[in-house]
């Protein structure tokens, strides 16, 4: 039920997404989505059967579906602040990230917990009151966004398209009429082929998670100072480095990379960077576990891994919805953001049957990391090696006349 939940919350989006497209502006699906996780929760809040827990996982992935694309930011800011600006916005988001892990280990277990019973359906309520509270804060502020967002993305073009539209001689031609240019068609292919390696770094990173839960959760110490630590809150930990990278490191270091006289570097060798980073995680974890012998370790060590997933998911992640924002086409625009979200589903519906396979107990805990570190690092070879001609597919047909000249 928790992999359906995640992997419908991101497959769902590539449906939901024509709509901020084609039909109605993302400033209006956002709130509405928030509306329906709210009632998702409550609906969690009072479940006493496996049916209402499907109708919370129906109702979260439709709303989360309605407002994931809304991507909002991508008009807001300037083409070369992207990579800067989305690495701000993913700390930000994960405030809340780090919040609700971290209160609700408390909640559930030292303030509604009575016995053998875990107060989970009063965590639910909250969320739900939240979601609401949250759908009407977006609405009272996006009045200062101005236009941005009432019209669906097929009617609000870059300036990149406003230039090449301007240059055609029969500018009163419905759009949905011009045909996608070569251009257009290789940068979505090119959206189509990072998409896939976020498969491979996303149910690695999923994967993560799994072996601190039952794995670590029995092989290390969970009591620090005489309190025994929720596992929840190594969620929140990563969510907490997300804020602090993602405000005071990434965009420091994507404005570094493109201000320098060599140019940026590739959002491909961005990708690899971020994928390696989560290789040598699991070999963090491979050396913690021949470090631990027979007994148990601190689980302050989780944190160091915390450490590396983060960095690997703030060098990775907002790149996606930067590079989608810069090259995707406007009609196109909701649509290819939610591609990229379409990889996290096939990678929450497999990490799994993945962890099952390699830390189910048919082989040494220490050896299942290394295998998934050595395909991680697989995935960084190709990227590197390949980069050259999967950047050729972004170029604009100006960059391309000038190299050919």
């Amino acid at each position: 039920m928790q992999s359906q939940l995640t992997a419908f919350s991101y497959g769902l989006p590539i449906i939901c997404s024509v709509l901020c497209d084609r039909l109605i502006g993302a400033r209006y699906t956002t709130p509405v989505g928030m509306l329906l996780c709210g009632i998702g929760y409550w609906c969690g809040s009072i479940a006493t059967d496996s049916k209402m827990i499907y109708a919370m996982i129906w109702c979260i992935s439709i709303g989360l579906a309605f407002y994931k694309p809304g991507t909002l930011l991508g008009r807001l800011v300037k083409e070369d602040q992207l990579d800067g600006a989305y690495s701000i916005r993913y700390g930000l988001c994960n405030i809340g990230a780090f919040a609700g892990p971290f209160l609700v280990g408390i909640l559930y277990k030292d303030v509604f917990g009575h016995g053998d019973v875990m107060g989970y359906r009063p965590c639910f309520k909250i969320a739900a009151v939240l979601m609401i509270v949250g759908a009407i804060w977006f609405t009272v502020g996006s009045r200062f966004m101005g236009d941005i967002g009432k019209q669906p993305f097929k009617r609000t073009l870059n300036d990149e398209e406003k230039a090449r539209e301007a240059a055609k001689k029969d500018k009163q031609k419905e759009e949905k009429k011009v045909p996608y240019t070569k251009v257009e068609k290789k940068r979505i292919g090119a959206i189509f082929l990072i998409s896939a390696f976020a498969i491979v770094f996303w149910i690695f990173w999923y994967l993560a998670y799994l072996p601190v839960y039952y794995y670590w959760e029995a092989n290390a110490d969970w009591v620090v100072a005489g309190y025994e630590v929720p596992l929840t809150w190594f969620d929140a930990a990563n969510a907490l480095l997300c804020v602090l990278v993602g405000v005071f490191v990434t965009p420091k270091l994507w404005n570094y990379l493109s201000s320098r006289p060599q140019g940026d570097m590739s959002i491909y060798k961005k990708c690899a960077l971020g994928i390696g980073t989560l290789g040598v995680g699991y070999i963090y974890f491979a050396l913690l576990d021949v470090m631990r012998g027979d007994g148990q370790i601190s689980c302050l060590w989780m944190i160091i891994f915390a450490l590396f997933i983060t960095l690997g998911e703030m060098f990775f992640s907002p790149l996606g919805s930067s590079f989608i924002a810069k090259y995707a086409p406007s009609r196109l625009y909701a649509t290819m953001g939610s591609v990229w979200g379409f990889a996290i589903f096939f990678a929450a519906m497999g990490y799994g049957y993945l962890y099952n396979g390699l830390f189910g107990g048919s082989m040494n805990f220490t050896t299942a990391c290394i295998i998934v570190a050595v395909v991680a690092f697989i995935a960084v070879i190709l990227l590197v090696v390949l980069d050259k001609p999967l950047t050729s597919l972004v170029k604009s047909s100006d960059e391309e006349d000038k190299e050919n000249k």
